[in-house]
């Protein structure tokens, strides 16, 4: 419901006429002659709807919302005009303003158009409560769940959303991180801009630096002519760095330039160019213990980790498991043609009791498998991989010297399968990579955690 309005108008009189109006119509009205006024008493003053004249001596209309932009000050605005020609009333719509009203005008067009913005937000409003039913039921955006972890989850996404402050977030492989990443972009006001997600571990180090930053012609043997780089391709919107542990130090330098400055300057070429992009970054190492390796750099450590977000392993939520099931079988069963629709209770308690070592990545392989082996319309235990038929061996046996914290015996157990998937492949690392349901980068840091030597002679990638 408009209550607050602002009156943005040179003309003393005219100012003074509409203050009176909105006043007798119920409004609270505030009346300003001078839009610099105008901006620093929105930064304080926050207002429903603003009604402001084009063509003013101090500061134009259309200079008033390029101002509101650019210091994210989010308010709607009726533009007024005696002069305006179509091409200036399309300029203010571009800009962000909600409607146009040529002067001079009737009272009931001005109540029109006050009621027709109080419509929209009444919209708004619901779309917004209709959205809080739905989180409330399975999940937030496209993550599902209603544990409290997740819950304390998709509250936090809410409140760093609209910020521009650059958003760390940790946890294991497979928990999902570039979809929190997106899930932050789509709630921001950055929505409608790019999101251009990169994968620092990914890429060889030779290429990184032209991938990030772009290159010009020139520049090395195959640049062949200027090319941009993620984060000019990602101007007003959202970087997402993924495994942002893997980049190597001289880069960390330029990213933190980029962050600090605001620019960044292409390979080969002499001139920085400005940058405006919220980042997001992701990794399933511990930062704070590879800045005291040395192998991370401290600086640019805490300009990344300001709005930090640590998302919880699937074992961890258990409850969210028939939930995420569901989904994934109907996901699947579309995806491949198929009319499965359910899963039996036993193979459920399977599922539910596995500690899941891949997390949703691997449940969500899981199924997918089950859905192309089985032929009914119910998964049934029989459709389950031999590692989840035989759960219970493999807890017993993790479990054998009494331990009773689920980190440590689920760590022994991804242990345990990444031996046995080693062995089975004779070493050849991108196989048991395959086997294990995990991206062969994540195989590495994990034999390296676990210090699981392998034979020279059996080291193959």
């Amino acid at each position: 419901m408009i209550r607050q309005v602002l009156v943005v108008d040179d003309e003393r009189s005219f100012s003074d006429l509409m203050g009176t109006f909105l006043t007798k119509e119920g409004y609270e009205a505030t009346c300003l002659t001078d839009p610099s006024v105008a901006l620093e008493h929105l930064a304080s003053h926050p207002v429903d709807v603003v009604l402001c004249d084009i063509q003013m001596p101090r500061m134009s209309g259309l200079d008033f919302l390029q101002e509101l932009k650019e210091r994210d000050l989010s308010v709607n605005v009726i533009m007024m005009s005696a002069y305006g020609s179509l091409e200036t009333v399309v300029k203010c719509m571009k800009l962000g303003a909600f409607d146009y009203i040529a002067k001079p005008f009737q009272s009931d067009e001005l109540r029109m158009r006050l009621a027709k913005l109080d419509e929209r937000n009444g919209l708004k409003q619901e779309n917004k409560r209709l959205r809080s039913e739905l989180v409330q039921e399975n999940g937030f955006d496209n993550l599902i769940g209603t544990s409290d972890p997740m819950r304390k989850l998709y509250e936090a996404i809410g409140k760093i959303a609209t910020y521009k402050s650059t958003v760390l977030i940790t946890g294991e492989s497979g928990t999902g991180k570039e979809m929190v990443a997106r899930a932050i972009h789509r709630h921001s006001k950055r929505s409608k801009r790019p999101f251009v997600a990169i994968n620092c571990g990914a890429i060889p180090e030779a290429l990184l630096e032209s991938e990030l930053f772009g290159s010009v012609r020139g520049a090395f043997t195959d640049a062949i002519r200027d090319r941009k780089g993620m984060f000019e391709e990602a101007h007003t919107g959202t970087v997402f760095l993924d495994e942002l542990g893997e980049l190597p130090l001289l880069l960390q330098v330029k990213l933190l330039r980029a962050i600090q400055e605001e620019e960044i300057r292409r390979v080969g070429d002499s001139q920085p160019q400005r940058i405006d992009v919220r980042i997001v970054a992701a990794t399933i190492r511990d930062l704070q213990a590879e800045v005291e390796a040395g192998n991370f750099r401290e600086d640019l450590y805490y300009r990344i980790n300001v709005l930090p977000l640590n998302l919880p392993p699937l074992r961890e939520r258990p409850d969210d498991i028939p939930l995420l099931v569901k989904s994934f079988i109907q996901r699947a069963s579309k995806r491949l043609h198929k009319e499965v629709t359910s899963i039996d209770p036993v193979a459920l308690r399977r599922l539910v009791e596995y500690p899941w070592p891949g997390n949703v990545r691997e449940l969500e392989n899981v199924i997918e498998r089950a859905c192309v082996f089985t032929e009914d319309v119910t998964i049934g235990p029989e459709d389950l991989p031999d590692q989840l038929v035989g759960t219970g061996r493999s807890v017993q046996v993790s479990l054998a010297s009494g331990e009773m914290s689920i980190k440590k015996a689920t760590r022994q157990i991804e242990e345990e399968l990444i031996r046995r998937a080693l062995s089975t492949t004779t070493g050849n690392r991108t196989a048991a990579a395959k086997l294990l349901e995990i991206s062969h980068r994540a195989l590495l840091y994990k034999i390296k955690e676990y210090e699981i030597d392998i034979p020279p002679r059996n080291r193959r990638d």
